[in-house]
């Protein structure tokens, strides 16, 4: 017999502060394979061939900065891109213990990495994105959790749409409280109304604020964002996931895991199919454990 077609029950958004458009399309998650899930373990080759573990120093190109300054047990360490795409591209290094994911990292460590962005944000001029990508999937080529910093001589295109928007979307975000999973010392953690994939996050501060580089919230803002992550993992597992920092009128991180692929529609159309409902995904993070 031959299944009928599924109902069409999808809702059309307009996230106000890119301006994509996002089609919620619940009846999609029914379809086979709709969530991707990865299995990741730690070999022994993948440990003695890692250039980021303390003690292999060596592998990488000098090093532009360390923390905590002048020690040589280090915790975090800044060095140039081997493989640059642009001019001034840098790798910070986020511990010396071996990890795959920002969601292992402290928050001792994670003020560690906040201060390096910050330090080396002071270094150059132009705009700074700082990022971060996990697994393989997501464009990281190395396993050891890491960030990059590329500087560019003006915002790029993405924060140019942004910083194009009516009002303060951030300030003012669609979807209320319904989408806050949680909220930490004038720093919010929200789903995101018009997310293009599930679980897309959002992380700001609470009150407007212009530039990451001098805020004493970053720090908080960079745990806040592992919190998700963990509550993510305890719900999906372990999965890739692109992070960004956009320094576009309110400045805030970006969050965007990759249980679902980028097809034919989002590429040729230009509209992305997200089938979990950013409400659900909230409620549910809300509700997933954060123990590290």
């Amino acid at each position: 017999m031959t299944p009928e077609a599924g109902p069409v029950e999808s809702e059309l958004r307009r996230d106000p502060l890119s301006g994509r458009l996002v089609v919620i399309a619940p009846v999609r998650s029914r379809r086979p394979g709709a969530f991707r899930h990865w299995a990741l373990t730690v070999t022994p080759s993948e440990l003695e061939s890692c250039p980021f573990c303390a003690g292999h120093e060596d592998r990488t190109p000098p090093e532009l900065l360390r923390l905590p300054a002048g020690e040589a047990a280090w915790k975090v360490r800044v060095v140039p891109n081997l493989y640059p795409a642009f001019e001034g591209q840098e790798v910070v290094i986020h511990t010396s213990r071996h990890c795959h994911f920002l969601a292992e990292l402290t928050d001792d460590e994670l003020e560690l990495v906040a201060e390096a962005w910050q330090e080396r944000a002071a270094t150059r001029d132009g705009y700074l994105h700082a990022f971060v990508n996990e697994h393989a999937e997501a464009g990281a080529s190395l396993p050891h959790t890491h960030s990059q910093l590329v500087w560019f001589p003006e915002p790029p295109p993405e924060v140019e749409r942004e910083l194009g928007a009516s009002g303060c979307p951030v300030c003012e975000p669609p979807g209320g409280d319904e989408l806050v999973v949680a909220e930490r010392d004038g720093v919010v953690l929200r789903a995101v109304w018009a997310g293009r994939m599930p679980y897309e996050l959002l992380v700001a501060p609470v009150e407007h604020e212009s530039s990451p580089w001098t805020s004493g919230c970053l720090a908080l803002a960079l745990g806040l964002a592992a919190e998700g992550l963990r509550r993510l993992h305890a719900l999906e597992g372990p999965c890739p996931m692109n992070l960004w920092l956009h320094e576009s009128g309110h400045w805030h991180v970006e969050i965007l895991p990759r249980l679902t692929a980028l097809a034919g529609i989002e590429l040729g159309a230009g509209y992305f199919v997200n089938p979990l409902p950013p409400e659900t995904a909230a409620e549910a993070l809300r509700a997933a454990p954060v123990a590290a």
